[in-house]
């Protein structure tokens, strides 16, 4: 099947099978591995990306689902200059990752759960984060990253 969609503002195009998953439409055919696969199950949070500005685990729709729709991976979040997304920056600064195979998907979710909830609490961070595993962090610089972009007041300042 031919899936034509825009991901990360540019028009893509492949011809996959019926059963490709977002996910490998994104590593496979268009060579975006920063889009990582940790469990094919929906388990991890790894392929986390945004779908017409929404997060979704790529591993959960097919790739003729989004077909006609817009995909940022987390190759598409920073700026075209380089400039790094806010919540890309705030992983950095708050020491939100150790081994980095959790990072893409957990920056792809902290920046929508900000969207979504200017002046969130830790209590609200955490919730939302239940379907994204890190195995390494311990979450504390996660959850501090999100909250420095959703809530900068919430942010302990004594931490680092």
């Amino acid at each position: 099947m031919d899936v034509t969609l825009k991901v990360n503002g540019v028009e893509r195009s492949a011809k996959v099978e019926a059963r490709t998953l977002l996910a490998e439409l994104l590593r496979d055919h268009l060579k975006l591995t920063g889009t990582h696969v940790g469990c094919d199950t929906t388990q991890c949070g790894c392929c986390v990306v945004h779908l017409d500005g929404k997060a979704i685990k790529s591993c959960t729709i097919l790739a003729v689902q989004a077909k006609g729709r817009s995909v940022t991976t987390i190759e598409g979040l920073a700026q075209p200059d380089g400039t790094l997304h806010p919540m890309q920056e705030a992983f950095r600064e708050h020491h939100g990752l150790q081994c980095g195979f959790c990072t893409p998907g957990m920056v792809m979710m902290g920046a929508d759960i900000a969207r979504r909830n200017p002046g969130a609490t830790e209590e609200l961070v955490r919730h939302e984060l239940e379907g994204n595993i890190c195995r390494c962090t311990g979450y504390q610089g996660i959850v501090e990253a999100i909250l420095s972009v959703a809530n900068p007041d919430a942010v302990r300042k004594d931490h680092h």
